[in-house]
């Protein structure tokens, strides 16, 4: 007999769901999405601070590992998705075939993932946007750059500590209001912005690749310097897992299910299209800027793309692609602002989270709550937390999703045999679901101490609000005792 804490949603056709969400999403916006929210933050910003602090030239291994753990992961999510089109991501999928208490871990979870995620992005965007403006002589108080306390020189060479990042916090409202104008426009939107994004990441490479200078490859794999995750092996480890931040497009574009036409073939187009594009991007670019920046000049920049373009002196294209990559961090956080509404109303509709977060407005048909709650939440992140710290808390949340949906693949073989799947995972029901569980367990675990311990916090607030709240209005279990 299980267990109430194990209950388990059960495997259903796909219906037109009731909350009233357009489906605007076939796969070329599925991909365009995935895409997007991909190639991002993680590409212009943390790429640097991964080889700078930990990896050096050799972070292009750690793209690879993260690539190779991602895609085991990827064909799993594929899987569920075409199984259980009913949107709420890995959350939705946990609970069908793990249980309510994992699904609630992994809720909660997410909803710190995605708006941890959008304060990295938008942290990473200021970076750029004040980058863009000094190259036309307009100067942004650096105090208004960085997280408080934050110790800085002035112009004038004064000494002082930083306030906040208002533009990062600015950049989250303003994208808010266009999703809250609806998701049809939001889509349409995103879609040429991913368009012109790949375009200046083309133009970006073509330029680059003369000015790559071999030496800076050498030694390709620094020396460890005595401590765990500052280069050598343990620091490759420790870069990897900072890369998966990258591959959260992956779980973003499963969120998108309720929104999604004929969902059972669309989405695992979708995510492992996304998937596929994002993964030579990365490892491509990775090369060339390193090759371009030496690594030791990344360790502590908000925005490598620009230092490697004012490198190479040439200001015409400089200009055109931080006009790019700014412009670009809007389908970054169109992406993670709506994975996290998606989230949390899905939670609301089975009870576990108050019901106001699924409200839809009735003229936009978006979930209006959910997004302001979002905004206020991302934007204080922004604002006061190093961009470095909110990167180790998107990826290890990002991790413990995949663990937990090549977990549910291996269950739902076993649970439900003869549900409809529109794409089975090849090899079986072991192979890669437990090749996906091994390789993120081992990522997740090189990651630093005080990144878990942040973890477990949220998690333990998690359970305080499950236990209080969540346990007593789950429709599921109230559903099952009566």
């Amino acid at each position: 007999m299980t267990t109430p804490l194990l209950q388990r949603k059960p495997v259903a056709p796909p219906t037109n769901h009731p909350n009233g969400l357009k489906r605007v999403f076939g796969p070329w916006r599925l991909i365009m999405m995935g895409v997007g929210v991909t190639v991002g933050a993680g590409l212009f910003s943390l790429t640097g601070v991964a080889a700078g602090q930990n990896a050096g030239p050799a972070v292009v291994i750690s793209f690879l590992i993260a690539a190779i753990a991602a895609s085991f992961a990827g064909l799993c999510y594929a899987e569920l998705a075409g199984m259980l089109p009913a949107g709420g991501s890995a959350y939705a999928y946990a609970y069908a075939g793990l249980g309510e208490i994992i699904a609630w871990i992994i809720g909660w979870d997410l909803i710190l993932e995605y708006t941890v995620g959008a304060g990295a992005v938008a942290s990473s965007a200021s970076g750029y946007i004040a980058s863009l403006l000094k190259g036309w002589n307009i100067l942004i108080d650096p105090r208004l750059l960085n997280p408080p306390l934050t110790t800085l020189t002035l112009p004038n060479g004064q000494t002082a500590h930083a306030w906040c990042n208002l533009p990062a916090m600015l950049i989250l409202f303003v994208i808010t209001l266009l999703l809250m104008r609806g998701t049809n426009f939001s889509a349409r939107l995103n879609a040429l912005v991913v368009f012109i994004k790949l375009l200046v990441i083309v133009g970006l490479i073509i330029v680059c690749t003369p000015f790559v200078d071999v030496s800076h490859f050498h030694p390709f794999i620094p020396q460890n310097t005595g401590s765990f995750g500052h280069f050598g092996v343990s620091g490759i480890m420790r870069a990897a897992g900072m890369a998966f931040f990258a591959y959260i497009g992956i779980d973003i574009v499963s969120t998108a299910a309720q929104d999604t036409s004929n969902p059972q073939r669309n989405m695992p187009i979708g995510i492992l299209g996304s998937l596929l594009l994002c993964a030579i991007i990365y490892v491509v670019f990775s090369t060339i800027l390193v090759g371009v920046v030496d690594y030791h000049l990344l360790a502590h920049d908000p925005s490598p793309v620009a230092t490697a373009m004012d490198k190479i002196h040439l200001p015409w294209m400089a200009v055109l692609v931080k006009i790019g990559i700014t412009f670009g961090f809007i389908s970054v956080l169109f992406g993670l602002l709506i994975g996290q509404s998606r989230i949390a109303m899905n939670m609301a509709e089975d009870g576990l989270l108050p019901s106001f977060l699924g409200r839809v407005h009735k003229g936009t048909r978006t979930p209006w709550t959910a997004h302001i709650i979002t905004a206020c939440a991302a934007a204080l992140l922004a604002g006061c937390v190093p961009i470095a710290t909110l990167g180790e808390m998107t990826s290890i949340g990002t991790l413990l999703a995949f663990v937990i949906v090549c977990a549910g693949v291996t269950a739902l073989r076993f649970r439900a045999p003869n549900a409809p799947r529109s794409f089975r995972v090849p090899g079986g029901p072991v192979l890669i679901p437990f090749s996906g569980i091994i390789t993120c367990g081992i990522v997740i675990a090189s990651m630093s101490p005080l990144t878990w311990a942040r973890l477990l916090i949220w998690l333990a607030i998690g359970f305080v609000i499950y236990f209080a709240y969540g346990i007593r209005k789950s429709k599921l279990r109230n559903k099952s005792s009566h």
